[in-house]
């Protein structure tokens, strides 16, 4: 950026206009500048950018000091640039807006496209040099460009991921910056919920009884109040029988709602949800259902045959599902899984699983035809 010099509006002799370029982006070297979005006219002598914000803001840089000039293909997250390689910077030259660059080329980037017009154009003027058949600016005499393109072969190809890799690092950079002060937000808030539970549970604070339980509810709505953690309870099997515990009791009313049984995922994701940055694997999920039978806890987790893992409530027996199923089908007519899982409110998963288990007991009957899979109730055990 050395080269390039504020432009007063005056013309070199026998100077004309050649092509032009909107919404173009100036980078010193791989560095962003603050000529961000300009018009880039190009003569025969030089290049001019035009600031679109400010239309007095003009920059120059003169083609006797272009040496080369590389093409740049657009990326996923870039725009096509045209990188300039540019020659030492002479002894006198006017006043710039960049008086020392460590850099020996800059970029043009056309965010709206016509690069390779634009490019054209410029290796054209580069090669005609109109510049050293008249007194027009002080240069020096340079060989001819070169044009070659950039990023073709193994070497570009390296080096355009190095530069996808440094973007993409930022972005996750940035990222977790943001959700640093998140989860900061998140551990005031907490802190906040459970001084209020305090004060509510002490009869602190002047509120009726009325006040007191739909308040409490209102919390409790919002998540589980103070998740067990492994900084409060160690990572060993301590850990996981009071993490069984909270999961029992998160569960009992949402075991309820859905007929008895859920999957183990929509537990792990609704477990997860209510915990709110407290999360936990999935592997502490299931180790935790595991002692459930160990702790006496009114819940098991459950395999099905087909390899489905859920948690099933012990007032939920297989009997009283498979009856549960067979009336439905029995009132309803014969059901596919997405059909029963409608009707019952589940998820198709344990739909299907409802079904398979009720005929595995005998009380119905599949019949799998072009039109799906469907289970009507078992005549023959019924009139028996």
């Amino acid at each position: 950026m050395d080269r390039v010099y504020w432009f007063d509006g005056k013309d070199f002799p026998n100077e004309r206009h050649i092509t032009k370029a909107k919404s173009v982006r100036i980078y010193d070297g791989d560095d962003k500048t603050t000529f961000d979005s300009g018009s880039l006219t190009l003569t025969n002598f030089r290049l001019t950018w035009t600031d679109d914000a400010q239309k007095d803001r003009i920059i120059a840089l003169n083609l006797s000091l272009v040496k080369k000039i590389d093409f740049e293909s657009s990326g996923l997250f870039s725009s096509a640039k045209i990188v300039v390689h540019l020659s030492k910077p002479p002894k006198e030259k006017p006043s710039g807006p960049k008086q020392a660059s460590s850099n020996n080329f800059i970029k043009l980037s056309f965010r709206n496209g016509g690069h390779e017009e634009f490019g054209r154009s410029f290796k054209n003027s580069l090669t005609l040099k109109d510049w050293e058949k008249v007194s027009a600016p002080p240069a020096k005499k340079e060989a001819a460009p070169e044009i070659s393109i950039r990023h073709v072969g193994i070497g570009g190809i390296e080096r355009k991921i190095q530069e996808k890799y440094e973007q993409t690092d930022e972005s996750i950079t940035m990222a977790f910056k943001d959700l640093d002060a998140l989860i900061e937000k998140a551990k005031d808030m907490v802190s906040l919920a459970e001084r209020f539970s305090k004060k509510l549970n002490d009869k602190e604070i002047s509120v009726t009884d009325d006040e007191t339980v739909a308040f409490k509810s209102y919390l409790l709505s919002m998540g589980i109040d103070n998740p067990v953690t492994r900084e409060t309870h160690g990572s060993g099997n301590r850990y996981h029988q009071e993490l069984a515990k909270e999961l029992a009791s998160f569960l009992k009313d949402n075991l309820e709602r859905e007929g008895g049984v859920m999957t183990v995922t929509d537990v792990y994701c609704r477990f997860n949800r209510a915990r709110g940055m407290e999360l936990v694997s999935p592997d502490d999920v299931a180790n935790a259902a595991k002692l459930f039978q160990q702790l006496n806890l009114p819940m098991r987790l459950r395999k099905f045959d087909s390899g489905v893992l859920v948690i099933q409530s012990l007032s939920q027996t297989e009997d009283q599902m498979i009856a549960a199923t067979t009336e439905t089908i029995s009132e309803k007519g014969p059901l596919s899984s997405e059909e029963l899982g409608h009707l019952l409110g589940l998820a198709i998963t344990l739909a299907k699983e409802r079904l398979l288990l009720s005929e595995k007991a005998g009380k119905l009957c599949r019949d799998d035809s072009v039109e799906g899979l469907r289970f009507y109730v078992n005549e023959f055990i019924r009139d028996s």
